[in-house]
């Protein structure tokens, strides 16, 4: 296995595990938003993210990898502390929401990183097309929330 494609099953990996905690972080965000736009659209992308997840086991594969299990520890750091905001302050929308955009940009971190490492072309192209997927939901998140009173 050439050096390049070691490089490339690394940062794919590490962005499944991304990909599965921005499923599950969207997931619970849609569970406790009230708004039924903001629950569909979050349920929305929170299925963007298991389809990412797919490509990128896929992709994973056919490079002689093994793809990763779990989400990052990082990722159930910051839905233990979620946790424990809950049960200290009521939930609104908007606050959810500002939960939601926190995690689309350490998503964005993660892709920008993926991409400063020494990929395969066809590593690189799905990794760039699914950044710009992180950052239109990251703006849609940041306008959704946006227009909602403060």
């Amino acid at each position: 296995m050439t050096t390049q494609t070691e490089a490339s099953i690394d940062a794919l990996n590490d962005l499944i595990e991304n990909a599965r905690d921005g499923e599950y972080g969207f997931t619970q965000c849609a569970e406790r938003v009230q708004a039924a736009n903001l629950k569909t659209t979050l349920q929305r992308r929170a299925a963007d993210c298991r389809t990412a997840v797919a490509e990128l086991n896929a992709l994973v594969l056919r490079l002689g990898g093994k793809p990763a299990e779990h989400g990052t520890a990082l990722g159930a750091l910051h839905r233990g502390w979620i946790s424990v905001k809950d049960a200290l302050t009521p939930d609104s929308d908007r606050r959810i929401l500002d939960e939601a955009e926190r995690g689309e940009d350490a998503a964005l971190g993660r892709y920008r990183k993926a991409l400063k490492a020494d990929l395969t072309p066809e590593a690189r192209t799905l990794i760039e097309r699914q950044m710009q997927g992180a950052q239109a939901n990251h703006d849609q998140v940041k306008a959704l929330r946006d227009a909602l009173p403060a």
